[in-house]
């Protein structure tokens, strides 16, 4: 009894510092409205300046001192990235925010290895707090309970701050209708960058009051940034007090679930996650709003189709594409092949976010399904390559079939953060079910016949696989089904009214989007000749969102684009410099803050100006001829 009395303890102290971060990213969200997936990447910069000011200047400023110092620096900088760049974006479709924070995010990871290195630092221990409390024969480390007596300390504060001062009046008022408070006079920048500073202290202190329990390292940001997104949607966006409760059961589930359910221990916080979500879609605490069917900040034109002019341009860009094996060597086949097997990827993702109106943050669940699928049939039945090909991906499609059912009854952040627990499962499933899986040692030899054997071969196959995907999907799109998705997404009322089942129609284009995914995976399965769990991962859901969103959301060809012009980069930055990550996190950010359509939307801009241009010239001319 005593040995589970101090593990509640040692998830109570966990829920202390989760606490802190995930209240920063809550109150972050409710003013601002923006998904900060750089917060992690803060909470990692405190650690890190806090390890430094508690080593180099502990005789000047003292331990306690160097933390608190820590979460004002790093605030500091937050202040910085908000006027400097999130400012520029607030009236931006909230996704290219998000793309924006990751693009942030990347350039960190790499500069926290150029300052401090890439070896993990261990932190010095807390004066007066070095010691342990013997109970029972269990010992409990006296930093762990100082740590289990500041969080509601912390939340007191908070509940305070946002009850009894005109400024926490000011932020809860923000919090419920913006728009109504910058009608009052209220400076909403000064406002919103308020908010923002307290957000990042509150993640820097978090992760400076780590160091005497645990090492810092240059994975900190994501490894903290699932935990604090779980807490913060089971908690209900916006809720100090929910995100309280959250962090406390998050971290007991994390404390026992390694004793008591061994098994999917990973998975558990996923599944009571998936669970609330599905009960009370808003979260615990939430508050329930009105059903927003589209995709946060997300207006898509209605689209037309092709011209001759546009469509003879694209018959000659893949005429193009299908010549490389004339002019390159087996390298660029190889990569060309990756590229075309993420323009699948990317297009099935754009598909759902721009005609189902659906952003996942777990795409790559049936991605990974489908390089499983074939990895199943080809080693495990020994069937040959084109039987993989067609069979494989309806693992995906069976994914996508059981997990869209419950995801579409959800709408916007709440949607997306569904479909991440669903593919964190999927994930934790292929990394511990060892006999079937492989685990972390993947499944291996899983390589191609001798027909599709060659770099040129295979490349021809990726690339005539992609052309027909992406025009499958623009057909779905102009189809009778495609425009009752699009009616869905614009208008559920009206296209409900008129005898559009909106939810099965969402859901169908959920199996459809997974389907094609999976069909990606598949290829990759063959291209790579093994399959490892890192292709169901967060990262790779991640580069879906960040090609389609480079791409253009709103433009037919943004996934295309997208998808080429990002992992062309990627290979070639790892290839040429050590700090890849910085160089296209800043590309990324630069793209964004001049470019928020993305690439092709910015060219279609400056297409549709110079129309305009031109017509408002022939009209002069005629007036003048008239005259």
């Amino acid at each position: 009894m005593a040995f589970y009395f101090v593990q509640f303890l040692t998830g109570l102290a966990s829920a202390a510092s989760l606490f802190l971060v995930a209240s920063g990213l809550s109150i972050i969200f409710g003013v601002t409205r923006i998904v900060n997936f750089a917060h992690g990447a803060f909470y990692m910069l405190g650690a890190y300046v806090a390890f430094t000011l508690t080593e180099r200047f502990s005789g000047a400023i003292g331990f306690w001192g160097g933390i608190f110092a820590a979460g004002l620096i790093v605030a500091a900088v937050g202040v910085l990235v908000e006027m400097v760049l999130l400012r520029r974006i607030y009236h931006a479709p909230e996704l290219f925010q998000l793309l924006a924070t990751f693009g942030l995010t990347l350039m960190v990871e790499d500069l926290v290895v150029l300052i401090w290195g890439p070896s993990d630092l261990l932190g010095r221990r807390a004066p007066g707090f070095k010691g342990a409390v013997d109970f029972f024969g269990q010992n409990i480390p006296t930093y762990d309970l100082f740590l289990i007596g500041l969080g509601p300390v912390v939340l007191g504060v908070l509940w305070l701050m946002f009850q009894r001062t005109r400024w926490g009046v000011l932020v809860r008022a923000a919090t419920q209708d913006r728009d109504m408070v910058a009608a009052l006079g209220v400076n909403q920048k000064w406002l919103f960058t308020s908010v923002f500073a307290l957000g990042v202290f509150l993640a820097a202190l978090g992760g400076g009051l780590q160091i005497p329990r645990d090492a810092v390292h240059h994975a900190l940001d994501l490894r903290i940034i699932v935990d604090v997104f779980v807490v913060v949607v089971i908690g209900g966006l916006g809720s100090i007090i929910g995100a309280f409760v959250a962090a406390v059961l998050v971290s007991e589930l994390n404390a026992f679930g390694i004793l008591i359910f061994p098994k999917i221990s990973i998975i558990l916080v996923f599944l009571v996650m998936a669970a609330v979500l599905i009960v009370r879609p808003w979260g615990l605490f939430g508050k329930q709003e009105a059903a927003a069917r589209r995709t946060p900040g997300l207006t898509v034109n209605p689209w037309r189709p092709l011209t001759s002019r546009e469509r003879m341009a694209a018959m000659a860009a893949l005429a193009l594409a299908a010549a490389l094996p004339l002019i390159g060597g087996n390298y660029a086949l190889t990569v060309g092949s990756e590229i075309a097997i993420f323009v699948i990827f990317a297009a099935s993702l754009h598909f759902l976010m721009s005609v189902g109106g659906l952003a996942s943050f777990g795409h790559a669940a049936y991605f990974g399904l489908g390089a499983y699928g074939v990895a199943f049939l080809a080693k495990l039945a020994g069937l040959p390559m084109i039987a993989c090909l067609l069979l494989g991906p309806l693992l995906g499609c069976l994914g996508a079939a059981v997990f869209g059912f419950f995801a579409v009854q959800l709408s916007g952040v709440y949607f997306a953060m569904l479909t991440l627990a669903f593919a964190q499962i999927v994930w934790s499933i292929a990394f511990q079910w060892v006999a079937v899986t492989g685990g972390d040692n993947g499944i291996l030899g899983v390589w191609p016949e001798r027909w599709a054997a060659s770099p040129s071969h295979f490349y021809w196959l990726s690339l005539g696989v992609a052309a027909l995907a992406v025009a499958s999907l623009r057909i779905i799109v102009f189809s009778p089904f495609g425009f009752a998705l699009r009616a869905t997404r614009d208008s559920p009322l009206r296209s409900e009214a008129i005898g559009i089942d909106g939810k099965r129609v969402q859901w169908t284009s959920f199996v459809i989007a997974g389907t094609v995914a999976g069909v990606a995976g598949a290829l990759f399965a063959y291209l790579k000749g093994s399959v490892f769990p890192d292709s169901l991962g967060i990262s790779l859901s991640v580069d879906a969102l960040v090609m389609v969103l480079l791409g253009g959301v709103e433009t037919v060809s943004g996934a295309v684009i997208g998808a080429i012009v990002y992992k062309a980069l990627s290979i070639w930055l790892v290839s040429q410099t050590d700090l890849s990550k910085l160089v296209l996190g800043a590309v990324i950010v630069l793209i964004v803050v001049a470019f928020p359509k993305g690439i092709v939307g910015m060219l279609e801009t400056i297409r549709s100006r110079r129309t305009q241009s031109s017509k408002s010239a022939l009209l002069g001319s005629r007036v003048e001829i008239a005259e």
